[in-house]
């Protein structure tokens, strides 16, 4: 990467890398702990720790008294690990938060807008990281990483992103502005991520996120890990064949169209036709008719097994331990029983729940990323970024 775009970590020695990586792992940490868990002897863990302490790495974060009346210092994540920010840039929003390495949250910005064209949301994401570092002034010159979530296939050279030009020059004027790594993710990805680490599948090792909203789309993670496939298309349920039968071809994003909510609301319109009452303009008035409208009721519970259908055809091919469903429709509590009937009649049973984060699981995410890439970077090990910009590659990937 090149140096006059991003700063590059100091070097550590091997001893002072276990140390950080324990305490980032583990949580804050006295000396005797860490040399019992490392087996480091008195000397390798006062220069480790005295090495750490030196670059802002490792702070003291309290005393610890022992029986016998001895103290020692407790030991967290220092300010000069890094600050890291995680971006959310959605259809109508932008949801920014910015955070230590240890993951405590510094400072927070949401913006909504109408429906914009990608170029023009792209560029508000300049003013978004603006507005959230002018929120933690002493903090700048901490920022390490950055990582920005779209409702996009995020592949090496994003050749599914809408006005990739576009956005390749709103990120080389970040790469030059802050001289830090910026990463991409796909959105559902992101989520994913933070359900499995803070939501809940934060006891399971694998598990897969179903978004089902004004888009379908689906994150899988396996023992903390995000698995992206060969072009980073893998969860792109969008995409599977449909409809398919002897008298029907699939269309392109057939499943998309069919489940997203604008769908919903059309078959809904349809049904109500046959009724003296006006049709819900949106699926949260649809879901609210459920307990009093006979009609409401049918039209959920046929989406709900919709759904099912879908979850079942995911759960053939991965077979996860747990599936979580999240999106602004998946998340309501009628669809849940049908759903798992569904995926059992048509499958095996498979624990299915609702997302624990809400409408905060994809910038949640996009933070974990960003603390997990900015670690790595320390430790000097490699994050494997689904797509980590260089200024070297952006005009290769113009010709893509």
């Amino acid at each position: 990467m090149s140096q006059s775009y991003v700063k590059e970590p100091p070097t550590l020695t091997d001893s002072a890398r276990a140390v950080l990586r324990a305490i980032a792992t583990d949580g804050p940490a006295t000396r005797p702990q860490l040399s019992a868990a490392l087996q480091f002897s008195k000397p390798t863990m006062s220069a480790a720790v005295g090495e750490l302490e030196k670059y802002g790495f490792l702070t003291p974060a309290g005393v610890n008294r022992g029986n016998v009346g001895r103290t020692s210092i407790t030991y967290s994540i220092g300010g000069k690990a890094g600050l890291v920010i995680g971006v959310d840039c959605g259809t109508t929003r932008i949801h920014a938060i910015a955070t230590g390495i240890d993951g405590l949250q510094i400072a927070e910005v949401e913006t909504t807008y109408e429906p914009l064209p990608d170029s023009q949301r792209f560029e508000r994401v300049e003013i978004v990281l603006s507005d959230i570092l002018a929120k933690c002034p002493a903090r700048r010159s901490d920022l390490s990483c950055i990582v920005i979530a779209l409702p996009n296939m995020i592949s090496p050279t994003l050749a599914r992103l809408p006005n990739r030009q576009r956005f390749l020059d709103v990120i080389a004027r970040l790469s030059e502005t802050y001289q830090v790594p910026i990463l991409l993710e796909n959105n559902v990805n992101c989520a994913a991520l933070a359900e499995y680490h803070q939501g809940a599948a934060r006891d399971h090792s694998f598990a897969v996120y179903m978004q089902i909203g004004v888009n379908v789309g689906m994150g899988i993670v396996i023992d903390g890990r995000l698995f992206r496939g060969f072009k980073g298309g893998a969860g792109e349920i969008a995409h599977l064949p449909f409809p398919w039968s002897e008298s029907e071809q699939p269309a392109p994003l057939g499943v998309e169209s069919y489940l997203g909510a604008k769908a919903l609301l059309e078959r809904a319109g349809e049904t109500w036709k046959s009724t003296a009452q006006e049709a819900p303009g949106d699926t949260s008035k649809l879901f609210a008719l459920v307990e009093s409208e006979p009609t409401a009721s049918m039209i959920v519970d046929r989406h709900a097994r919709d759904i099912g259908n879908l979850a079942a055809a995911c759960v053939s091919v991965l077979d996860p331990e747990l599936i979580v469903v999240g999106g602004g429709v998946g998340q309501n509590a009628r669809l849940l029983p049908e759903i798992r009937n569904t995926v059992e009649r048509l499958c095996w049973p498979v624990d299915i729940v609702f997302g624990e984060l809400s409408n905060k699981a994809t910038v949640v995410g996009a933070v974990r990323l960003a603390m997990d890439f900015a670690l790595a970077r320390l430790l000097g090990e490699n994050a494997k970024a689904a797509f980590l910009f260089s200024p070297d590659q952006a005009s290769r990937l113009v010709s893509v």
